[in-house]
């Protein structure tokens, strides 16, 4: 939880002094873009003033990063535990940095590249409700597919089966699954004209913040696992 917490304040940076900006782009644009629709509609028509404003949300930032770091932390320090001896490596210090790299991928990495962030502005055709379901279903399936990933690769490795063979053969695996996964669930929000440049670089800035989360949780649980670990080598 410690590690958790720490990686979640150092993401809460990232998110601080780059997605912030990007985001006040994306709501500096919606509001403009409401003003026309505003001022083309009903008469006396008047947006909801939101219940924090900026510099609140900006702060809180950091409060909601480091409750999330704490949370997910805990779920880490209980997945290692079971995973600790089940893992290849004999070094606490590369089994975080695995453990962490699957979580990444599986809980946010695959489900990133079928539904990419969206900033304030775009809306999709379907219902906020339909979008929640089809997003969250696509991260039960991809955490399922890198589990099963990995009892493929630990069984063949039982078998015996050469190191680049098993490699090749367990990625293959992954990206067809993945790519049953694009398939299969529905397609993501369209932006419609949403400026390009813009959407990026919110999306960009999105997964730069899971990134530093996600390799922070791995590198300081790692570390804090080596101190433990008195007289063990990292």
């Amino acid at each position: 939880m410690a590690a958790g917490l720490i990686a979640g304040l150092l993401a809460g940076g990232f998110a601080f002094f780059v997605g912030e900006p990007v985001l006040d782009r994306a709501i500096a644009l919606e509001a403009a873009a409401s003003g026309v629709h505003g001022h083309a509609g009903a008469p006396g028509h008047q947006h909801e003033a939101p219940v924090f404003d900026r510099p609140a949300q900006k702060l809180g930032l950091f409060l909601v990063m480091g409750l999330f770091g704490v949370t997910v932390g805990g779920i880490f320090g209980v997945l290692f535990a079971y995973f600790r001896g089940r893992l290849a490596s004999d070094s606490d210090w590369v089994r975080s940095l695995c453990l962490t790299s699957c979580m990444f991928t599986g809980a946010f990495l695959i489900p990133f590249v079928k539904y990419p962030a969206n900033p304030p502005g775009v809306r999709g055709a379907a219902a906020i409700g339909e979008r929640t379901v089809a997003y969250y279903s696509m991260v039960a399936l991809s955490l399922l597919a890198v589990l099963t990933a990995w009892m493929a690769a630990r069984m063949l490795r039982e078998r015996g089966v050469k190191t680049p063979v098993r490699h090749l053969s367990v990625g293959l695996g992954l990206a067809l699954a993945s790519a049953a996964l694009f398939v299969l669930l529905p397609a993501a929000p369209d932006p419609g004209g949403f400026p390009a440049g813009l959407l990026w670089d919110f999306r960009l800035a999105s997964l730069g913040t899971q990134l530093v989360f996600w390799a922070g949780l791995g590198v300081v649980f790692g570390l804090l696992c080596g101190r433990a670990n008195s007289g063990v080598s990292v």
